[in-house]
């Protein structure tokens, strides 16, 4: 046995260590769902405008990617997007929200919306930080 230390680590490096990990926690674990979500604001030609894009995990509806359009920030789509999220997330049987914002981006569109910062990162990646929110749906 050795040990291995790259810049580089394949696609299949990152997938075996990824299945390993998922095997062990799924043993440890209770049983859970992960159901992907996506709401889009399109153009009539299917270019997005924006979007939100997640997944419902056991009681938790967990925010990827919440993105608008430097042309349409500050209209209330990300608001739209948010609240269509937490409703589909409701519907399916979720209590509670999770995402996560750097400092540049939303940290006080979430605090808005009813989100509670539970953790800040500081110094992130150097000089930033980066939030993570909570939300009793």
């Amino acid at each position: 046995m050795k040990f291995r230390i790259t810049d580089h680590p394949s696609e299949q490096d990152i997938e075996e260590v990824h299945s390993k990990l998922k095997q062990y926690n799924l043993s440890k674990r209770e049983c859970s769902e992960n159901v992907p979500v996506g709401i889009f604001y399109e153009e009539s030609d299917g270019r997005k405008a924006a979007g939100l894009t997640g997944e419902i995990f056991g009681n938790w509806l967990c925010i990827k990617y919440l993105w608008v359009s430097e042309e349409l920030r500050r209209q209330g789509i990300g608001s739209q997007l948010l609240k269509m999220a937490e409703n589909e997330a409701v519907r399916r049987g979720a209590k509670y929200a999770f995402v996560d914002t750097f400092d540049f981006q939303a940290p006080d569109f979430y605090t808005k919306h009813g989100y509670s910062q539970v953790f800040r990162l500081f110094d992130y990646p150097y000089t930033g930080s980066r939030f993570y929110y909570i939300k009793n749906l």
